[in-house]
């Protein structure tokens, strides 16, 4: 084939996409599917030292190491959900949305992270008030109970979930929020994106609590070939502590669902080679299955088990048991994919980065994957979403699933910002594709675009904009729809 002929193929493709995204509306998805935004306390609500609030790990985080975020920037006030939250629920419902996606900071209802500590009834109140606005404009509420933001209190008393104490005091904050506001929220997330919360927090130390190997300067000293995969135990064993609460105490009653958010990148073999496909098998099995099989199964994947050995802790009978099945739903963040191929295994000290033994690239024979966005890890390649919600599909029984997160950021650049083209290109490709999973058989029932408006993107800071709506941090905070919200509300008519 000539590269001509070649060309106007890839041409003929593309155009035949566009088409096809542009063609989509409110109309190409069930009728009862939820379109909705996504945020977290941490990144929207600010008011960091007001309500009886307790500080957060992120709290302690950026003020004591400002120089790990860019612009020395943290979320004391990041862009006042707190007190603007009617507001941000009116453009919600203005745009069409009819779900919203949010975490309840942990150290606002419990500012000692416990039971002991107290309930601190100002924030009831506030999650209350919240909760009843986005009802009463139509939306339908979807809880995240873990955002990242743990109490700093139960970090200092026994290391956060290093220690298996962690799982009960979960157990019972979670209980909490079920008590309080589970008579109107049907749709509770346990954990968002644990992958990043393991991995960055004690293999990189990239994020708090910045445990890492002790080669690796400017963090605190860890293990990285031990600690993530302690962690990853204590939070899948407090997530299904969590489901066991709701199923015993309160699902009956409240008939709501329960389930967890995983992120994940789809992987693309670097090449058709047998070891390349393998390699892209374990860098699944690494960065998704690692959570997904246990609520699945009961059990670790095998082949993490394999490479891992003694260094990965293993579930009771009793455990495996109340893990198994933890879920209503599977919540999933996607954004971007890269390619996957095989290299030998570390011979040096292991990590929780190189136990997987593959090599990630974006590249192949010179060409990128997709176009690359604003930050350094995200490129664009929507037929990803459709190959991991088929691949959930396959292996783990055609599970409920909502699209808890995908967006794509770009650099501040002013107002200009608002004129985000790329982004509805991005938003409708991706839908395309997910509505084609939709068209074989996955069951997803909802999407949340990340989100509604420009926020603290932590370690970059204020610098990446992901919102449908600019943030004018110069000037009050002043939110302005983006051409992205426009496109929404046109997308959204009935």
């Amino acid at each position: 084939m000539s590269v001509k002929v070649s060309l106007l193929l890839l041409a003929t493709i593309f155009f035949a996409l566009f088409n096809s995204a542009v063609s989509l509306n409110r109309s190409s998805f069930p009728h009862d599917f939820l379109f909705g935004t996504a945020s977290s306390a941490y990144q929207y609500e600010g008011a960091a030292h007001e309500g009886g609030k307790g500080p957060s790990i992120w709290d302690t985080f950026t003020h004591n190491h400002p120089d790990r975020i860019v612009g020395r920037s943290n979320g004391d006030v990041a862009i006042d959900s707190y007190h603007r939250y009617k507001e941000d629920v009116a453009m919600m419902k203005d745009i069409g949305f009819n779900a919203y996606r949010f975490s309840i900071s942990w150290s606002r209802l419990l500012p000692r992270g416990n039971l002991k500590g107290g309930i601190n009834q100002e924030g009831v109140i506030y999650y209350n008030n919240l909760i009843n606005e986005l009802i009463s404009n139509g939306q339908t509420p979807f809880i995240t109970l873990f955002h990242s933001d743990l109490p700093q209190a139960l970090e200092d008393e026994y290391g956060g979930f290093l220690s298996p104490k962690i799982e009960q005091d979960f157990a019972d904050y979670a209980e909490v929020c079920f008590r309080e506001f589970g008579d109107r929220v049907k749709h509770w997330i346990t954990l968002n994106e644990p992958l990043l919360y393991s991995t960055q927090g004690y293999g990189s130390g990239s994020s708090p609590p910045m445990r890492c190997s002790k080669s690796v300067a400017n963090c605190n000293a860890g293990d990285s070939s031990t600690e993530p995969y302690v962690v990853t135990h204590h939070l899948i064993l407090s997530h299904a502590a969590a489901v066991k609460v709701y199923r015993q105490k309160f699902q009956n009653t409240q008939k709501g669902q329960i389930g967890v958010t995983l992120n994940s990148a789809w992987l693309v073999p670097l090449s058709q080679s047998k070891e390349d496909r393998e390699a892209t098998s374990r860098g699944l099995a690494f960065m998704y299955d690692w959570f997904m099989e246990p609520l699945h199964s009961g059990t670790y994947p095998a082949v993490i088990v394999d490479k891992v050995k003694e260094r990965l802790p293993r579930f009771s009978r009793s455990q495996s048991v109340m893990v198994k099945g933890s879920y209503d739903f599977v919540g999933l963040n996607y954004y971007t994919s890269t390619y996957a191929a095989n290299i030998p295994c570390s011979r040096g000290k292991p990590n929780v980065f190189t136990d997987n033994c593959v090599r990630f690239t974006t590249l192949r024979n010179g060409v990128l994957i997709g176009p690359k966005a604003a930050s350094d890890w995200l490129y664009i390649y929507p037929p990803g979403i459709q190959g991991l919600l088929e691949y959930t599909k396959e292996k783990f029984s055609n599970p409920i699933i909502y699209i808890t997160e995908n967006g794509v950021d770009e650099v501040d650049d002013g107002k200009r910002s608002l004129d985000d083209k790329p982004r509805i290109d991005y938003i409708s490709h991706h839908l395309l594709y997910l509505q084609r999973a939709i068209m074989n058989g996955v069951r997803v029932k909802g999407y949340f675009a990340w989100s509604l408006l420009d926020n603290f993107e932590w370690n970059a800071g204020y610098t990446l904009r992901f919102g449908l709506v600019y943030v004018d941090y110069k000037n009050g905070l002043r939110r302005y729809r983006k051409r992205s919200a426009l496109w929404f509300k046109l997308f959204l008519r009935k």
